[in-house]
């Protein structure tokens, strides 16, 4: 068993959780992030390392996987620790007011301040209801594309409507021998210029764009070999593939958050926007697991929202002194870590 004593513990290695760190050391203080996942970045890591991201301040695009890495070279002056690759699991408050956080492995962790940024919280793909598709999960058919090249030259099929499936259309357009999208509607529920991209690439030629249709079968022996679009959702037709990519998005559980006595609204934490604080005091919650009104789920309000909660986070840490806000641009990151 691992004992670990810090000022901070952040649940969520993703990119909020990562900058919270940041912010957390302008201010002097210690920070030990717990994960699930083997490595940090959350789904920016797990789910589309290769997706490039748009809105990042500074940055006309990024991939997400680079954005990992320059927030690991950004936190790396204040040295933070982690343990990576397991679950929080429980959550104890101490009568002064600290915390024990505890993992299903056995390490406990005890600090002042907890913050939860935790994404989606545990997640898994929201799947298709297509008979015996898990036999062919590993063998063709995948809910995530996590390096784009894996799929050069291949003949894809990706199912959806929304950000990812355009998304990840636009992108593999130019890598896949034959790329198809099927969507059951005529219209998208992602941005506007991604959907008028993808239209594009239909014209051209690039894609192949099948509306009002889905996939009803998967077939093949050990792997998969073609699946059955029903166009139009009256005639079946049977394209061949190497992949099938259903980007239905992702179910939420918050998991062993919700035995925390947090106050939850459909599966977010509620927060007080002034410092994003939740109902018990010491516990934070930032980036898209937590909910008020107007929320966006932006990685660049999570980063907002990390710098609010830091400042809060202080007076708790430092009870006995006065806040003064410094700024990196007249003292450096050195200077502010002395």
């Amino acid at each position: 068993m691992k004992h670990i004593t810090t000022d901070i513990c952040i649940v969520g290695a993703g990119p909020v959780g990562l900058f919270a760190v940041f912010e957390a050391g302008l201010l002097k203080m210690r920070c030990h992030v717990v994960d699930a996942l083997p490595a940090v970045g959350g789904q920016l890591s797990e789910i589309y390392p290769k997706k490039p991201i748009y809105d990042i301040p500074g940055f006309p695009d990024i991939l997400a996987g680079d954005l990992v890495k320059n927030l690991e070279k950004q936190i790396a002056p204040f040295h933070p620790t982690f343990t990576l690759g397991e679950r929080v699991e429980d959550l104890e408050k101490q009568e002064d007011g600290s915390f024990i956080v505890r993992t299903v492995d056995g390490t406990k962790i005890a600090c002042k301040v907890v913050v939860i940024a935790g994404g989606l919280g545990s997640f898994e793909p929201r799947k298709p209801a297509i008979e015996n598709l898990e036999k062919y999960e590993g063998f063709g058919v995948t809910y995530m594309v996590r390096d784009p090249e894996h799929f050069r030259g291949k003949r894809v099929i990706l199912a959806g409507g929304g950000d990812s499936a355009l998304d990840w259309a636009i992108y593999l357009a130019d890598i896949c021998e034959e790329l198809t999208l099927v969507h059951r509607g005529t219209t998208f529920r992602g941005a506007p210029e991604s959907a008028e991209k993808v239209l594009k690439l239909a014209e051209e030629g690039k894609i192949q764009l099948i509306l009002k249709s889905n996939i009803t079968e998967v077939h093949g022996e050990n792997e998969l070999k073609a699946v059955t679009v029903m166009v139009d959702n009256t005639t079946p037709h049977l394209v061949d593939v190497d992949y099938f990519i259903p980007l239905f998005g992702l179910v939420p559980k918050l998991g062993p958050i919700e035995n925390w006595g947090l106050e939850l609204e459909k599966n977010a934490i509620k927060v007080n926007t002034e410092d994003y604080s939740t109902n018990v005091p010491g516990i934070y919650a930032i980036g898209d697991i937590n909910t008020y009104p107007g929320k966006l789920k932006l990685i660049l309000c999570g980063f907002h929202e990390s710098a609010l909660m830091a400042q809060s986070a202080y007076n708790i840490i430092y009870p006995d002194k006065k806040f003064v806000l410094k700024y990196t641009t007249v003292n450096g990151i050195q200077e502010l870590q002395q």
